[in-house]
């Protein structure tokens, strides 16, 4: 058996996961352990999820023990909650417990949270095979069988019955190398690291703050503390795709909040969060569309061809008018209400002036020149644009700078309007080196002027939303610290640049999730230019203790052109969801090359490009010139990013290329 593979069984106990295995997140999540840490002595043969039900439980262990696995691993059902019964179900199965193991995963989960003592694990051995059973959520699952990974092997091949003294020949020394642990270190460090959020999913298990990073693997950034000398060499942080990154940010952006405003010009650029009704009818009484006089037509009425004498004047404004009686007009103007007892309206140059008052200021007798007119002709009637009730806007419908939304809202009576909410977004540049872009003074050996915080700023701004300005951090762990807590009290959204790659100065991540106890989403995308991206949420709470939404950061990389390809790529879909803004992102458009573009072999790539449209009525896209993530003037002029996958060679001359709009296109027809 040492030179075979051991064989392990994962079972997922979810009622929810049962009724639907695509909500599941822990099998991916505990197989990823096994493959990328155990993969050279471990192969996961089932993989299985049952109901909370003990028989179906004892069942589908027994079935694993029967075929000779080595190792079954539950998860769920470990807490407290009615429907919690996992160690219920699994305790009578066992013929040997196991409390060490039990013991090393709560005291890996205690360095965690406090709240590890309301979860109920339990371990040990029914003929030859070991049972291990994990809390409900992937993060929690996978950190407690992080905790004792790397002492199962043993585990497994002692009660398989291998032979005890060949397994020990070499004393504890060789044990705990061969294993990849030593009687120095406490506990795995994936258990071991403060501020995390411990929340067990499928509603069993214990919940307290931890910070983690990808929610399969969990990797851990670089702790200050260790120096250079105990830093990673490599990134632990997978590389997701673009696709991915954009799943997780949209997964954890808060939902829009409603907030009820007055109809003034503030809204404007805002979206509706309900329905708007009229408040009144438009017009609100009966209106003349032209220039001319009000008369009375119709079937009983005398002809409106002749002579009449001109009885009062209506103007489009406020007032009371007098019934207007046959064989009388009243001059009109366009706008103002039919008086009382008039039925139609005759045009202006359907008349002839014939005589005037005495004075000679005003008409008094005018000729009309027809007999067609009808009943209603030339009248705008009451609630014939909008009816009292009528509903004018609907929910998800946004307030245009254009102006008609507005003046639709304004005209109908209407006071206040539910609004969702736009986040506020500050932007902060880290780094010792950062010097503001507008200093006098000649910059010194190593010195940078800061060009992202001032361009992340106005890209925000011409996105709509309102941009706070953070300034520069310090690259000392403490400074950034507070200076990211002073900001979380002042925006909703949290930009930087900078500090999120490799070097012992790059101290994002590290604060993110040790400091701020916040969860890393993603530290890597499998992009061009951008790969160090990182997204972030942090618990938050007001002064007076009460917990808030999570706030959001997004840490970009340092290079001008990835700092704004980010923004626009990853940052702008999130604000646009937080404001009820859909569809969100940028719109994308087919364009067809004017040049042939070099694709990336290993990474999808976003390429600068002016789109213009011409006389044969197609979008071309030309190349902004020389790509380098540090070139910011491979900005000057673009209106797009040219979307091209991972792959050998070139898009060739001509070829129709998807291409997502940042601005205005160019128009040369």
């Amino acid at each position: 058996m040492s030179q075979d593979k051991l064989t392990a069984s994962i079972i997922v106990i979810s009622e929810t996961a049962y009724k639907d295995a695509s909500t599941d997140k822990c099998i991916p999540a505990l197989q990823n352990i096994f493959d990328q840490q155990g993969s050279d002595k471990w192969e996961v043969a089932q993989k299985k999820i049952v109901s909370d039900d003990v028989l179906m439980i004892q069942r589908s262990i027994l079935e694993d023990v029967e075929a000779g696995v080595n190792l079954v691993v539950t998860s769920g059902g470990t807490g407290f909650a009615v429907k919690d019964i996992t160690p219920e179900a699994v305790s009578p199965l066992i013929h040997k417990h196991a409390p060490g193991l039990v013991h090393g995963m709560l005291a890996a989960s205690l360095k965690v949270t406090p709240f590890a003592v309301m979860s109920r694990p339990v371990a040990g051995v029914r003929d030859g095979t070991l049972i291990v059973t994990l809390p409900g959520s992937p993060k929690g699952a996978s950190e407690n069988l992080e905790s004792i990974f790397k002492l199962l092997a043993h585990a497994c091949q002692q009660a398989a019955g291998e032979n005890s003294r060949q397994l020990h020949e070499g004393g504890m020394g060789k044990l705990e190398s061969d294993a990849g642990v030593s009687a120095k270190d406490s506990l795995p460090t994936t258990a071991s690291q403060g501020g995390h959020n411990h929340n067990h999913g499928h509603g069993h298990g214990h919940a307290g703050p931890k910070a983690h990073t990808d929610p399969e693997s969990r990797p851990q950034s670089n702790d200050p503390n260790d120096g250079p000398t105990r830093r990673y060499r490599t990134s632990p942080y997978p590389m997701l795709s673009v696709e991915e990154a954009l799943r997780l940010i949209d997964a954890n952006t808060p939902v829009p909040k409603i907030v009820r405003t007055a109809l003034n010009e503030s809204i404007v650029g805002h979206v509706l969060a309900e329905d708007v009704q009229a408040n009144e009818s438009v017009p609100a009484f009966r209106a003349s569309i032209v220039d001319g006089y009000a008369v009375i037509a119709g079937k009983e009425a005398p002809s409106t061809k002749g002579l009449f004498p001109v009885a009062m004047i209506s103007h489009a404004q406020a007032g009371e008018h007098a019934t207007l009686r046959e064989g009388e007009i009243a001059r009109i103007t366009t706008g103002a209400p039919l008086p009382p007892g008039a039925t139609s309206v005759v045009m202006v140059e359907d008349t002839i002036l014939k005589t005037k008052t005495e004075d000679g200021q005003e008409e008094k007798e005018v000729e009309i020149l027809t007999d067609a007119i009808q009943p209603g002709e030339n009248v705008r009637e009451v609630g014939s644009d909008v009816m009292n009730g009528d509903v004018v806007m609907r929910k998800g419908e946004g307030i245009t700078a254009v102006g008609g939304e507005f003046g639709l809202l304004a005209s109908v009576g209407t006071r206040e309007v539910s609004i969702y909410k736009k986040p506020i977004v500050g932007v902060l540049s880290t780094g010792d080196e950062i010097v503001n872009h507008d200093r006098e003074s000649q910059l010194r050996l190593g010195e940078v002027r800061d060009t992202n915080r001032p361009t992340l700023l106005t890209a925000i701004r011409g996105s709509g939303f309102e941009a706070v300005d953070l300034g520069i951090a310090s690259d000392r762990p403490g400074a950034l610290e507070q200076t990211l807590r002073d900001a979380m009290r002042r925006v909703d959204v949290i930009i930087t640049s900078g500090g999120v790659s490799m070097g012992e100065l790059d101290l994002l991540k590290p604060t993110i999730e040790r400091s701020l106890g916040g969860i890393i989403h993603f530290g890597r995308v499998s992009m061009k230019p951008g790969k160090p991206t990182t997204f972030a949420s942090v618990p938050f709470k007001t002064n007076a203790g009460e917990r808030v939404d999570d706030k959001l950061i997004f840490s970009l990389p340092g290079n001008p052109a990835s700092a704004v390809v980010t923004y626009h790529l990853f940052v702008l879909p999130s604000l646009h969801k937080t404001a009820g803004i859909s569809p969100t992102g940028l719109p994308k458009v087919k364009v067809v090359l004017d040049q042939a573009v070099r694709m990336d072999p290993q990474r999808a790539e976003y390429h600068r490009v002016v789109v213009s449209a011409r006389a044969d009525g197609i979008l071309h896209a030309a190349s902004t010139g020389g790509q380098r993530s540090s070139r910011i003037g491979s900005f000057k002029g673009a209106n797009a990013l040219l979307c091209l996958p991972a792959a050998k060679g070139s898009v060739e001359r001509g070829a129709t290329v998807d291409a997502l709009l940042m601005g205005k296109i160019i128009s040369e027809v």
